[in-house]
């Protein structure tokens, strides 16, 4: 694929997990362990790619309401891959990032994003966007209140606002992936998808190929972006 092509961010709602298990008379948490192989493959295939930045919908802000006990394993799930996977994020030379409301993450669980996010900062290949705790309303929420909490700019505009946010750094989503058959966002990103495209797969997670995720790739490379031109 010609290069000029390739979307810079690309941003993957990861659904389908516990209907995946479901179809296979499996526990959802082995959906949500298979969920994290396919991750893993995927950030490979899209930093091969030539994608720099790929941000992963890990937990948002509506994930508590599950059970306890699903809750619980998540937030295990992430915290021992986050410990176990460290060799494979600096062998691809890539950089990890977290999205989200701490305040009410495990203190286990930030302790393991914060070694990982200062262990691959200076890491150049591709930076992983951890979107865990978050959710897109909640981020613009806690701008304002960033905002406030400096007295406001004397200017309120755009600018202003996207600098209060999590990751101002970070360029907005060039592609939009949802796996699972739903066809929504469900508050991921939602000041940053303005102009994103978005393209939506019926496989569940779990059944997501890096094959898969090359072909929204080619699907992106041939759209026309326009930005709200009349061009």
């Amino acid at each position: 694929m010609d290069e000029n092509r390739t979307p810079r961010h690309v941003a993957i709602i990861m659904d389908g997990n516990g209907r995946w298990a479901k179809q296979r008379g499996l526990a959802r948490t082995e959906g949500h362990q298979e969920g994290l192989e396919v991750a893993k493959r995927i950030v490979l295939t899209a930093r091969l790619a030539g994608v720099r930045f790929i941000s992963l919908y890990t937990f948002s802000t509506e994930n508590w309401k599950r059970t306890a006990q699903e809750v619980g394993f998540l937030m295990s799930l992430i915290r021992i891959h986050l410990m176990k996977e460290l060799d494979f994020y600096r062998q691809n030379e890539i950089r990890i990032i977290h999205s989200g409301d701490r305040r009410a993450l495990p203190r286990e669980v930030l302790q393991e994003i914060d070694h990982a996010v200062e262990d691959t900062r200076h890491h150049d290949g591709l930076t992983v966007n951890l979107a865990i705790n978050y959710g897109g309303r909640d981020e613009v929420l806690r701008a304002v209140e960033r905002m406030a909490a400096s007295k406001f700019p004397a200017t309120i505009d755009e600018d202003a606002i996207r600098s209060h946010l999590d990751h101002p750094e970070l360029p907005d989503p060039d592609l939009i992936i949802r796996t699972g058959g739903e066809m929504r966002l469900s508050n991921f990103l939602l000041w940053q998808s303005a102009y994103s495209e978005l393209y939506f797969s019926p496989k569940y997670w779990p059944d997501f190929t890096p094959e898969d995720f090359l072909q929204a790739l080619e699907s992106y490379a041939h759209r026309e972006r326009r930005f709200g031109d009349a061009r």
